[in-house]
């Protein structure tokens, strides 16, 4: 009786034992791939699920997939975290920027390209509003620089009032940290710091002498700090002469020269430069020796105009601006001498 071959190891296997090896192996790959997407998704590695770019494309501040410089918009519905009120708003200026806005503690406030300011309507909520604070609008006042009447509220979707400046919603930036920050600058193409009308700050940066509109006066020149520029009646082009000397440089300080390429909105023939009794060199507007004063603490403010009759802002064209102000009395400067 013929004896059988002993199977061998590659000897194919029973029907039944060929499923139970798919089974796990099916199995095993199941738990491989979703080990694979819990790592990828998680925040420690890469990109969320779902969202079909790798960890390469993950957007930088301000460039968010809502493009609100922030993270993407969970718009919950709940009202913003409360920011704290803007109080007694200033004006702060910056080579790149000119003048900007902040509030009583330095802090720079925004505006939002995808906002619209008439009618004044607020499209940063959710997420963005974590990122960007609205400024509330209670307790807000202008200073000299901004007209009174360009701040109002807007009323947002979470029923709160928010600060607006000529029709447009103001925010800070949760990454400011310091007064006179401005690290939201520019993101995402759509966030830029408030000028004192309410455009974009950085259309018109500082310069040796450029242009403020002054909500009294009217365009008004100043310096490259944005101090508003004053001419003396007792001093005189031609001929020369100084009436401001001694103690009246205390508190009238001669503007410095400027530079004729460093311009901002005024004819550069209007620019020349004085030499004064002392030999130092002075900047004139329409030959007219200029200065600043010691009494102006911020761009727009004008504490000199009218003073004694004999001090005046210097407008656009280089001519004496002689319109009052209803504050001109309220200067603490000594009245005696005339300066």
């Amino acid at each position: 009786m013929p004896v059988p071959a002993p199977p061998t190891a590659f000897s194919a296997p029973s029907a039944g034992a060929s499923a139970r090896r798919h089974a796990i192996l099916a199995v095993t790959a199941l738990a491989a791939a979703l080990t694979f997407t819990t790592a990828c998704g998680s925040s420690s590695g890469g990109y969320a699920a779902g969202t079909g770019t790798g960890g390469d494309h993950v957007q930088p501040a301000g460039q968010g997939t809502n493009g609100y410089g922030g993270q993407a918009d969970d718009d919950s519905g709940k009202p913003a975290a409360a920011g704290k009120p803007a109080g007694a708003l200033a004006l702060r200026q910056s080579a790149a920027l000119g003048p900007f806005v902040t509030d009583a503690q330095g802090m720079t406030l925004y505006r939002f390209d995808k906002d619209t300011a008439k009618p004044p309507t607020s499209n940063c909520s959710g997420a963005c509003a974590t990122t960007w604070p609205p400024v509330p609008a209670d307790g807000a006042t202008a200073p000299a620089g901004i007209a009174p009447d360009a701040l109002g509220s807007v009323t947002r979707a979470d029923g709160t009032k928010q600060l607006t400046v000529n029709g447009w919603p103001a925010y800070r930036y949760a990454k400011d940290t310091r007064p006179g920050d401005t690290k939201g600058q520019g993101l995402g193409g759509t966030w830029h710091a408030l000028a004192s009308d309410g455009t974009k700050a950085g259309t018109q940066p500082a310069a040796d002498v450029g242009v403020f509109a002054q909500p009294q006066l009217g365009r008004i020149l100043v310096d490259d700090m944005g101090r508003t520029l004053y001419r003396f009646n007792k001093d005189n082009p031609w001929p020369m002469k100084f009436g401001c000397t001694g103690t009246c440089l205390d508190t009238w300080k001669p503007a410095r020269p400027a530079d004729r390429s460093k311009l901002n909105g005024i004819a550069p023939h209007l620019v020349s430069t004085v030499t004064r009794p002392d030999g130092t060199r002075q900047l004139a507007i329409g030959c007219w020796p200029v200065y600043w004063f010691t009494g102006d603490k911020q761009p727009g403010d004008i504490n000199g105009q009218g003073k004694m009759g004999l001090w005046f802002a210097v407008s656009e064209n280089g001519k004496k601006n002689t319109n009052s102000t209803s504050d001109t009395a309220s200067s603490h400067i000594p009245t005696t001498p005339p300066y």
